[in-house]
């Protein structure tokens, strides 16, 4: 099987020498088949092996032992697109033999394979000795010495050519080190340059932040003593207003006190002019007596005698509620004048006669 994905391998070119190895197309199964992560994962932590083709070898050996070397393969022949990356197109695996021999191979799963891999000198294995040396003739082997000779000038010719180029490229590499010594020199000069003006820069700034962070400190000296004198005025605005405010506290509740007062006032001559009414309506009553006992009188002068007394207690009783209605109503008519009074000079006087004329008024109501 090495020497069948051996066959037509594409030679690639590395830094130093030729590569040549089966590890690349068998590395790819594990993309197209997921199944296969499991011993590529097993092969790349195989301690010893430190060769491409040593890891195909080993790879070879677990996939037949798992009996999924043909499915592998299969899926690995599918991708012709892929595998010609890596195979020439006349190669087994490119052509329909490929197939075949994947054919040929699911055969192999009716064998328990048990192989040994681990400590195994993989990367030196020699798969199958050629005997075809000791089976030729001398003229046989002159023939391949002749052209084995031809492809090693060949060979010479070819490494001769990549020399060459390889000598060009290191002529280019070095004129482009030498053309990026340059350029670094330059942006090392224009770095320096650079480094020099933003020092200056910043010098120039550094003056120009300090001159005006002291006319900032000056200016903020000046904004505090606006905001103390500013703060002072507002204290003393505040305590003012609180006065004015404490003040007005005191003539609503005076204002209320004295209409209360008037209230009470009002309420008094209203019944003092209620039992004025009642006293006037008893003296109509005795107005009326009297008038019939003056007429009981004329009509019979033994009963005047009798009821003279009675007339002149009446008389009496009359003249004492003449003399209490008259001093109820001056009494009322001095009241009232006095309360208006208050009133008026309350809305005039100012606030520190208020409380004044508020006992004035009490004391008149007493």
């Amino acid at each position: 099987m090495e020497h069948c994905l051996k066959h037509g391998l594409k030679v690639r070119k590395s830094f130093l020498s030729y590569n040549k190895t089966i590890w690349g197309p068998l590395e790819l199964v594990e993309k197209l088949y997921p199944e296969a992560e499991e011993i590529a994962a097993s092969v790349r932590d195989l301690p010893g092996l430190k060769t491409p083709l040593g890891r195909a070898r080993a790879w070879l050996r677990l996939a037949l032992m798992q009996k999924k070397m043909a499915d592998y393969l299969r899926c690995l022949i599918i991708q012709r697109e892929l595998l010609s990356e890596f195979y020439e197109y006349h190669a087994l695996m490119m052509e329909e033999e490929g197939a075949v021999i994947v054919g040929l191979l699911v055969g192999l799963n009716v064998i328990d394979a048990n192989l040994c891999v681990k400590g195994e000198d993989l990367d030196s294995q020699v798969g199958v000795i050629d005997f075809s040396m000791y089976l030729k003739s001398d003229d046989d082997i002159g023939g391949k010495e002749s052209s084995t000779v031809s492809s090693l000038h060949a060979r010479v010719d070819s490494l001769e050519k990549s020399n060459t180029k390889l000598i060009e490229e290191l002529a280019i590499a070095k004129n482009n080190i030498i053309k990026l010594q340059e350029e670094n020199h330059q942006l090392r000069s224009e770095n320096t340059l650079i480094l020099m003006k933003t020092q200056h820069h910043l010098e120039v700034t550094k003056v120009d932040v300090e001159a005006e962070l002291q006319t900032y400190k000056h200016s903020r000296q000046g904004l505090d003593e606006m905001y103390n004198e500013a703060r002072r005025q507002l204290r003393e605005e505040s305590q003012l207003r609180q006065d004015m405010e404490n003040e007005l506290v005191v003539q609503v509740s005076m204002k209320h006190e004295i209409e209360l007062a008037m209230k009470l006032l009002e309420k008094d001559i209203h019944e003092k002019q209620d039992t004025l009414i009642g006293l006037r309506q008893q003296l109509d009553e005795v107005k009326a007596i009297n008038m019939e006992m003056y007429q009981k009188l004329q009509v019979s002068e033994d009963a005047m005698k009798e009821k003279n007394e009675i007339i002149g207690r009446l008389e009496d009783k009359t003249n004492q509620i003449n003399a209490t209605m008259k001093q109820l109503e001056q009494s009322d008519k001095d009241l009232l004048t006095q309360t208006r009074t208050i009133a008026m000079s309350f809305v005039k006087c100012a606030s520190s006669e208020a409380q004044h004329q508020y006992k004035l008024v009490k004391d008149i109501s007493f």
